[in-house]
């Protein structure tokens, strides 16, 4: 699931960068930079946004853990009952959440069912954006 964000995130970033190209604003591509992988500063900030980085490793729950039950479960096998559940938790899950609530399941080994990856997606970026 982090692989299919990452490459969405990705392909829309390379688009808009190769607009501004495009339009003058910049002149190439902007280079890769490799950055430490320790502390950022804003332990607060990382936890809360990266879930790329994994900086969090304990596992918090957002009032689901009847969700463990479907630990191991691929993400395209759930019902539409079973995804349903998932849905309720997303969408009972404040904004600022979501991707915490998105590394907690994978940290339970819970595989967000494929329906509602889109949605998930589509909250975390609108949330970034404003």
């Amino acid at each position: 699931m982090l692989g299919l964000i990452a490459w969405v995130a990705g392909t829309i970033r390379n688009r808009r960068l190769q607009s501004k190209i495009k339009r003058g604003e910049l002149d190439r591509m902007p280079e890769v930079r490799i950055t430490d992988a320790e502390c950022c500063g804003q332990h607060a900030i990382c936890e809360r946004d990266s879930l790329l980085a994994g900086v969090s490793t304990q596992i918090e729950y957002y009032d689901d853990e009847e969700l463990d039950e479907f630990i191991g479960r691929e993400a395209n096998s759930y019902s539409e009952k079973e995804t349903n559940r998932f849905r309720e938790v997303l969408y009972s899950t404040m904004e600022s959440e979501v991707a915490g609530w998105v590394r907690s399941l994978q940290l339970r080994e819970i595989q967000l069912p494929e329906s509602l990856k889109d949605e998930v997606f589509l909250i975390i970026e609108e949330r970034r954006i404003t």
